[in-house]
Parts: C-alpha cells; structure tokens; sequence
C-alpha cells in the first residue's frame, strides 16, 4: 500500500490488540515487578499488644519533597503505592483518644506548622486518589506539630520512647515516628494496663485449667504476675497453692512467703520462708534475696 510502511512490530501489535479484542473475558496474570519505592513492614508489642505498620518506601532522589511533591495541605497516603496501614490488636490509645482494635489506612495532611494524621477504617486502598469517596469511614484525627531531623532519604517508620508504667512492668506506651528527608512526626500510642492484664489472666487461667500432672512452674509463673501487680487476689493465693500441691520447692514456698507478707501475715511469712531458704541451701541455691527479705520482715515485726 503507498504511503504505508508495514513492519513485524506493527503485524504483532495488531495480532495481540486482536487477541486481546476476542477475549473479553481473560484476565491478565498477576506479575510483581521490583518497586522504586519498596514495601517494609515494621512492628512491635506494647504489654501483648501488637502494632504493625505496611508501607512502601519512597526516595528523596534529588527531589523537593515538602510542598512540592507531597504538597502542603493535601491529603497523603502517607508513603508511595498502596495507602499505607497501621494495624493494633486491642484496643488502644492515639495521643490519649480511644481507637478500637483493627486495621486502618494512615493518611496525613501535611503543613509547614502541623500535620493532620487521619486513620481510616477503609484500608484496602491504592494511594490517595479516592479519599473523598471513604473520608466517611475516618475512625480518628490527630494534629502533630513537625519536628526537624537529619537527612533521612528513604522514608521511614520506626517505634520510640518505649515506656513502662513502672520498674517492674513491661513498656505499656510507644511513639510512632516517621522520618524523611530533613521532617519527622510522632504520635504516642498506649496501652491500658487493663488490657494487658486481661489477657494475661484468660492465658492462665486455660493453662491451669489444663495443667500436666508435674507442672508446677506454670501455676507459679501465673501467681507471680499478679503479685507483682497486685492482681486477682484470692485467685492467686489458690495457684500458689496448686503449685505447693504438685512440688514444694524453694521458688513456690518463696513465693508464698512473699503473698503472706503482702497480706499482713507477717509471722508465717517469715516461717514459710525459713523453709524455703533451709531447702534452697541443701540443694546449694542462691537464697540471698529471700533471706534479706526476712531480714525486713523480723525488722517490721519488731518495730510494730
């Protein structure tokens, strides 16, 4: 044909647009391919709770990135690709504002002054592009105020400021950090130590419900949690028991001497203790901590 140059590349061209255009109904296979901006997941456990953050991670690259290619008051998914998505397995606090356990999208709107951090109980999403047809289904917002920091290139979420109620207690609060290029933001996330202790007593209670003939740790390890966060009462002094019940031994006899103190009964918590530090020392135990406990004990007994 004049004026008309055919080629192999435009015969095959046609030949799969064709192929495409008689099957209707075929569905391309799904391929991954790498990403500019990788996926990371980053996570960690507040008490027995878990907080898990999905993302991808996009570059500086030489670009502009604040009021340029994330623009300033726009809603940002937070990240590249997919809308990124923050998940909690109980029930939580958000800078002090009740959110329900769930995954949830993590959208922002960042400012030169303060950021509006948005979680969305719609999570299933690709970027910001539809937000207007989900902004119903916002569960919370927060304000943040930015913060500078040192050259991040690739941006980043990371948990800091883990934080215990008390010496003895595992940390029950943590800030959500994201970084990048020379901009961080926070936002602090608790757990209510009710909630931690909840489920530590339905874990014990089905272990002591189902509890193998020789297992005196488990009773043990149980009544020891809740004395050391004054928990349960009556309950405790019964798994204490359970244990003397299956092996007295220098830890569960040790333990009960320190239940009888905390219940006034000073006199036979000084008893129960002897014992322990007679048997711990025939079996060449290190009792010292228990003998200086009694040392207390005798010196409040004395002085009452």
């Amino acid at each position: 044909m004049q004026g008309c140059r055919i080629t192999w590349g435009s015969v095959l061209l046609v030949g799969l647009l064709g192929w495409v255009g008689v099957t209707p109904g075929a569905r391309a296979q799904q391929l991954e391919f790498p990403r500019l901006s990788p996926k990371a997941t980053v996570s960690q456990t507040i008490g027995l709770t878990t907080i898990t953050i999905a993302y991808s991670r996009p570059g500086v690259r030489g670009r502009t990135i604040w009021g340029d290619l994330v623009p300033y008051g726009q809603v940002w998914r937070t990240g590249a690709n997919e809308a990124t998505t923050i998940e909690f397995t109980d029930d939580v606090l958000v800078e002090g504002h009740r959110l329900p356990a769930g995954k949830y999208s993590l959208f922002t709107i960042p400012g030169e002054r303060e950021w509006t951090v948005i979680f969305n109980r719609e999570w299933n999403l690709w970027g910001a592009f539809t937000y207007d047809q989900v902004k119903d289904k916002e569960a919370l917002r927060i304000q943040v105020r930015p913060q500078p920091a040192e050259y991040t290139e690739w941006l980043r979420f990371s948990f800091e400021d883990m934080t215990p109620s008390s010496l003895q207690s595992p940390p029950q609060a943590t800030r959500v950090v994201l970084q990048w290029e020379r901009v961080r933001i926070g936002f602090t996330v608790q757990v209510e130590p009710q909630t931690t202790h909840a489920k530590v007593l339905a874990q014990c209670r089905s272990a002591i419900a189902a509890l193998k003939a020789d297992d005196w740790q488990t009773p043990v390890r149980c009544a020891n949690y809740g004395l050391q966060n004054d928990l349960w009462g009556d309950e405790v002094a019964q798994w204490i028991e359970k244990s003397l019940g299956i092996q007295e031994n220098p830890t569960n006899l040790g333990l009960k001497a320190r239940w009888l103190a905390r219940a006034g009964q000073v006199d036979e918590a000084i008893r129960v203790a002897e014992k322990a530090i007679q048997l711990g020392k025939a079996r060449n135990q290190d009792v010292s901590a228990l003998e200086k406990l009694v040392t207390e004990w005798k010196a409040r007994r004395g002085s009452s």
